[in-house]
């Protein structure tokens, strides 16, 4: 009886002893699975990267400012600076004996031209050409130049033959502020077909040379105009 429950007491311990063993190899084998070693978990992804502001615009320099053109001064194509020399009355140039170029007829405000035969013969100068021709009647004559000082030369002759004598053509004229009274060509030359020079010192301030004629007996006339710039 005794070796029966021996007998049985060993049984259960040995089916005990069992099950703990299955146990602890179950748990074993659990463990070993469990250990396996996890992926890992993914990296955060990075936070997509703050789009670049916009560069500032270049800044565009401003056009420089055109600098103001220089005032034009008062002259045209035909009316060249001085030296300028005027034949009155003629419709083409002239060049003189010291090879100056004289323009045709231009300037005047009215009046009319005439010419004189090519063999008339000019006393008191060496270009008798100058002179055989002529505006008369004008009242005013008028040239732009730049302002300044000028020395004015005017020149005259009588011509026409129905002068006999003095006091037949007498006129006034007025050059820039100074004023000539009573002008007689055929006195301050002369006699006729002879050539005089009035020279004028002349300063120009409004860009123009202006000249006026006065009638007093008959009509004022000239024969040239030079207008030079003063030394």
């Amino acid at each position: 009886m005794q070796n029966v429950k021996r007998l049985t007491q060993l049984s259960f311990i040995s089916l005990v002893a069992a099950i703990l063993f299955t146990g602890c190899q179950s748990g074993k084998v659990s463990s070993d699975k469990t250990t396996a070693v996890a992926p890992a978990a993914p990296a955060e992804a990075a936070a997509p990267a703050a789009p670049a502001a916009p560069a500032a615009p270049a800044m565009v320099a401003a056009p420089a400012a055109a600098a103001p053109a220089a005032a034009p001064v008062a002259t045209t194509a035909s009316s060249p600076t001085p030296p300028v020399r005027i034949k009155a009355g003629s419709s083409a140039s002239f060049t003189d004996s010291d090879g100056n170029v004289w323009l045709p007829d231009q300037g005047f405000a009215d009046g009319d031209s005439t010419d004189r035969p090519d063999d008339m013969q000019i006393a008191n100068t060496k270009d008798q050409a100058l002179y055989r021709t002529e505006h008369y009647g004008m009242t005013a004559f008028s040239y732009p130049v730049p302002n300044g000082k000028y020395i004015v030369k005017l020149h005259f002759a009588e011509t026409y033959d129905g002068i006999s004598g003095s006091g037949q053509r007498v006129f006034s004229f007025k050059v820039g502020d100074q004023e000539f009274k009573d002008f007689d060509v055929w006195v301050k030359a002369g006699g006729a077909k002879t050539a005089y020079v009035e020279t004028v010192n002349v300063e120009v301030t409004d860009g123009k040379l202006n000249i006026t004629f006065t009638p007093n007996v008959e009509n004022p006339e000239i024969n040239g105009i030079e207008i030079l710039p003063a030394p």
